[in-house]
């Protein structure tokens, strides 16, 4: 089993025309990902690698059924790309765009509160099923069917952490890149909720970083309300305050958002920190007895 997506899931590709979204879409349909269409205003007609593209999702959906779409649009247009898709009613939206203006965010996360698409994203690498499909840019490869879910602001952090599972012998469930940027859709909080639900999910690893206070209301919300092991790593431990690191959230502000601040909310919350991230995964393996 898996959470939000599956080998049943039918995509839209927004943005298969450019040179991204046709090298990525490729890779999906590799995996085994059911790409039904691409979506590039002003390139209907056209086919990408057998898929037919449309103007509009709206066209799309007048031809075939879709459930969720993947977003490889520049930062100008990538907001009104989110809209659009939720406002067709697809059901998940990953949006892989990176340098979206902040306040373009804040209009997509307003207009999200009023309707039930799940945003995954933006700046991220997506989100993989491993063995089912996979809607992003992961590299499926070093992907294992299993069941520790991972959640991780960073996508290369994602990958590394997958690599050190699946040669441990520990296959993932579900992983999902959330992103590295003030505003996003699902945070650390929403997912861990899914995979509370989630009977095929038996240990969930945390990738966070410095900034904000994702990984501190997830540590709470493990604390209450969570009743599966759950594995955590922090990034940016030696970053100086005030200066950003990689992603656009991650940053010290004033005197919250340190990683000393966030890896003892884990500790506190009975969540098995791992300070060495080259031991992740014998760390997962050994404590599990698996």
């Amino acid at each position: 089993m898996s959470i939000l997506v599956d080998q049943e899931t039918r995509v839209i590709v927004q943005g298969i025309t450019g040179s991204e979204g046709r090298f990525h879409t490729e890779r999906m349909l590799e995996y085994g990902t059911k790409v039904v269409a691409g979506m590039t205003p002003g390139k209907g007609g056209q086919e990408v690698l057998g898929v037919p593209v449309f103007d509009t999702i709206a066209q799309v959906l007048t031809r075939m059924e879709a459930d969720a779409s993947v977003i490889f649009v520049p930062p100008a247009g990538a907001a009104d790309a989110i809209m659009e898709a939720a406002a067709s009613g697809l059901k998940v939206v990953v949006c892989i765009t990176e340098g979206i203006p902040v306040l373009d965010m804040a209009r997509v996360r307003h207009f999200l509160n009023e309707r039930q698409t799940v945003l995954i994203g933006p700046n991220c690498p997506g989100i993989i099923s491993p063995g089912q499909t996979k809607l992003g840019i992961m590299p499926g490869p070093i992907h294992k069917p299993g069941r520790i879910g991972v959640v991780s602001r960073s996508g290369t952090l994602t990958y590394e952490v997958v690599d050190q599972l699946t040669r441990a012998g520990l296959g993932q469930s579900t992983c999902i890149g959330i992103g590295g940027d003030p505003i996003i859709g699902q945070n650390f909080l929403d997912i861990l909720k899914l995979f509370k639900e989630d009977d095929q999910t038996d240990a969930v690893v945390l990738i966070g970083e410095i900034g904000g206070r994702a990984e501190e209301d997830a540590a709470q919300y493990v604390k209450v309300d969570f009743n599966k092991p759950v594995f955590g790593f922090i990034a940016g431990r030696t970053a100086p305050p005030g200066r950003r690191m990689g992603h656009a959230g991650a940053i010290i502000s004033g005197k919250s958002g340190t990683a000393a601040d966030k890896i003892a909310a884990l500790k506190n919350a009975g969540i098995h920190v791992v300070e060495n991230l080259g031991l992740l995964g014998e760390t997962v393996k050994h404590t599990l007895k698996l």
